[in-house]
């Protein structure tokens, strides 16, 4: 975004005063801002036939960060006042002592956009909402009579940021985000399954709530209910294992993305450490972390350092060639911010985020990698998942899976986890589809405590060799 006259969140809190606490704050410090945040979220569940909860929230507040060498001082307030940002100065000032500093450059400033500055909770009367909800109740059990129960919700928000840095300059951002979740539970002879769809963005609610759409999503919980139903228990062993476009991303997302970072790297307690420009992937694997793309989840316009976002390449043609980078680890890596600077709130400090991560596409059609599995599992559905970063090592629980003997996809299975480590995976892919997605916009990210939103893409992939955890060896 372009440099802005300073008025953080239209307090009354003057730029002058400000400014000089901020630069008290950072005397013989390499970096640091001020980050202004005020945000509001509503949240409405429709369960069980009648409107659960609704809830409304809404939080502001300030962090002020020092920063020197690997060290960083940061302090935060809910209270926007010149006294509270002159006892968060004084706190931040105790991490970066009286030293002098190499002072960074400023972020360069830009004009994208990339999504709406509206409010989403505003976008619908809440009569609306609750009437949708209702409406996504009754059509989802006259779908099909096996529904026993329905779970809707909607989710709005909007977020507003200001950071103003020494040098002057202020930057601000609005990110709104939506989104629409539907979960049903059949029932046949005496058996329970369960599906779930959704998804949303950095848009409004009208199109989200939207017949068309929320039906589609409707209809999909439901086929993958009806799916799990006649599931059998998966097998358990090594084996190939063919995954899904889209949402099956989440997969290499956390198997190799947090590996990618520029702080595990500089650390080098990334199984990834020192290994720029050679093959970690086999031929064909190119990996983007990119948060320009239009209204996704993962987006940015700026990250919350005030870098612009950026397109940026991870691994091209299996060959490491990038890590994602805030301010503070791209400074010490000699390197320029890649505009992956993110935090949870003003409560958090910033940290190397992925924004949105995906694998290109390739140029085999799906279903000639299908019909190439001999013997394994297709997985396109996952729920949750554990990763080790320091390795990558992963386990992840398969929500939609299928059996696959001698290219022809047999029955669904239930219970498939999927174990392995990013390093290994990466090397083990054996084909690469002509079919990239990018996920419907439900993925969150954790790392070290803060939660941001972020999106995942990938194309049909076979991986070789990993490990099935099931109920039965065969």
């Amino acid at each position: 975004m372009t440099d802005t006259p300073f008025a953080p969140l239209d307090t009354t809190l003057d730029r002058d005063a400000a400014l000089k606490i901020l630069r008290d704050a950072v005397a013989g410090a390499d970096d640091g801002e001020l980050f202004f945040e005020r945000r509001r979220s509503e949240g409405l569940m429709f369960d069980d036939g009648r409107l659960k909860t609704a809830s409304y929230d809404a939080a502001e507040g300030f962090g002020l960060r020092a920063v020197r060498g690997e060290v960083a001082g940061y302090a935060h307030s809910t209270e926007l006042s010149e006294a509270a940002l002159r006892r968060a100065a004084q706190t931040a000032r105790l991490a970066v002592g009286d030293g002098g500093g190499t002072w960074a450059d400023a972020p360069v400033a830009t004009n994208q956009k990339l999504y709406t500055d509206s409010d989403p909770i505003a976008g619908a009367a809440f009569a609306v909402k609750v009437d949708t909800l209702r409406e996504i109740d009754d059509f989802c059990r006259a779908l099909d009579k096996r529904v026993v129960q329905v779970s809707a919700s909607i989710a709005a928000s909007i977020q507003e940021i200001e950071i103003l840095r020494p040098e002057g300059t202020s930057v601000r951002d609005i990110r709104p985000m939506t989104r629409v979740n539907i979960s049903v539970i059949v029932e046949q002879d005496g058996r329970r399954e369960s599906g779930t769809a959704g998804g949303g963005g950095r848009v409004g609610l009208d199109g989200l709530l939207a017949r068309d759409d929320w039906q589609a999503k409707a209809r999909e919980a439901l086929r993958v209910a009806v799916v799990n139903l006649d599931a059998v228990p998966a097998p358990a062993g090594v084996m190939d294992v063919v995954l899904g476009p889209g949402w099956p991303g989440i997969l290499l997302h956390e198997a190799i993305g947090h590996g990618l970072e520029g702080d595990f790297n500089r650390k080098g307690a990334s199984a990834f450490a020192g290994l720029m420009g050679q093959q970690i992937a086999a031929p064909g694997v190119t990996v983007l972390d990119d948060g320009t793309i239009p209204d996704r989840r993962g987006s940015i316009s700026v990250d919350d350092e005030g870098t612009p976002s950026a397109k940026n390449v991870l691994i091209e043609d299996g060959k490491l060639v990038g890590y994602m980078q805030d301010r503070q680890n791209a400074r010490l890596m000699g390197v320029k911010s890649t505009g992956n600077g993110r935090r949870q709130s003003f409560a958090h400090i910033p940290m190397p985020r992925m924004t949105n991560t995906y694998m290109l596409g390739g140029d085999t059609a799906p279903g000639d990698i299908v019909a190439d599995l001999r013997d394994g599992i297709y997985a396109v559905g996952f729920g949750g998942g554990q990763v080790d970063i320091t390795n990558g090592k992963f386990v992840f629980s398969c929500t939609e899976a299928y059996r696959v003997k001698d290219g022809v996809v047999g029955a669904p299975v239930k219970g498939a986890t999927l174990i392995g480590d990013g390093a290994t995976a990466l090397k083990q892919i054996r084909a690469i589809g002509n079919d990239p997605a990018l996920d419907p916009g439900m993925g969150n990210c954790g790392k070290q405590g803060q939660w941001v939103p972020v999106g995942v893409g990938q194309p049909t992939l076979m991986i070789g060799g990993l490990t099935v955890g099931g109920a039965s060896d065969e």
